[in-house]
């Protein structure tokens, strides 16, 4: 009786050898960093991973964290009052200063929440600059919007899912402005001249990375001239919409 016995625990130990070999071999070809862990804290300074977008959307009822954080990147802004009621109350408004390179938004006036500041930080330096200079050849000096904060339902309806703009943590980007002057409008150019179509592409794919919810012209008319980024909250691993 003691031979089956034996056998079936050397059957076990060898499946087991055969797992954990597995595992080994998955995270030294994966090679996880910080960006990728879910559990260790949010750096502007990594690389966008498989956690940053939702350590970003982990942020929002964190005021102090969060602008903690934002004070980190060097970014001069002003903090907002809050403002709004009910489902349209905003409690962690930003506005970067104007002149800032690091967020340079148009208009100047244009207040996201915290977290989307945040965010937007990440998409500008690590896919809207490195791209535009690859693709383009220059650099982005301005972010032209159709604004962040909407007290709102989705699509404007009287019924229904609220906006993300209801509480600034939403952002409608409808243009780029060039160092060398050229403007590369989501309207004119999604499907214009091959190199900005390509650029506007490139922003809008590594976009969703970032943001849970990354909508172009690609998605329906609503959305041709702009690209509406967003950071609805779809718990840690929830979906998200990348079109």
């Amino acid at each position: 009786m003691r031979i089956p016995k034996i056998f079936s625990w050397l059957k076990r130990l060898i499946w087991l050898a055969v797992i954990g070999c597995a595992l080994l071999v998955g995270y030294v070809w994966l090679k996880p960093g910080r960006e990728d862990l879910p559990w260790t804290p949010l750096s502007l300074t990594d690389p966008i991973g498989m956690a940053t977008r939702g350590k970003i959307v982990d942020l929002t009822g964190q005021r102090n964290q969060c602008l903690a954080l934002l004070e980190s990147s060097g970014l001069e802004f002003s903090s907002r009052d809050p403002f709004g009621a009910d489902q349209c109350r905003v409690e962690d408004a930003v506005r970067a200063d104007a002149g800032q390179m690091l967020l340079p938004l148009a208009p100047a006036s244009v207040a996201p929440s915290c977290p989307m500041a945040i965010g937007l930080l990440l998409w500008q330096a690590q896919v809207v600059q490195p791209r535009a200079q690859a693709i383009l050849g220059s650099k982005v000096v301005k972010i032209e919007t159709f604004g962040s904060y909407s007290c709102r339902r989705m699509y404007g309806r009287g019924e229904g899912p609220w906006s993300e703009h209801a509480t600034a943590d939403a952002l409608d980007v409808s243009a780029f402005v060039l160092a060398d002057g050229r403007r590369i409008s989501v309207l004119k150019d999604w499907n214009g001249d091959a190199d900005r179509a390509g650029f506007l592409r490139a922003v809008r794919d590594g976009a969703c990375a970032l943001f849970s919810t990354t909508l172009s012209p690609d998605y329906n008319a609503a959305h041709a001239d702009h690209l509406h980024l967003d950071l609805a909250d779809r718990g840690t691993m929830g979906w998200r919409a990348c079109r």
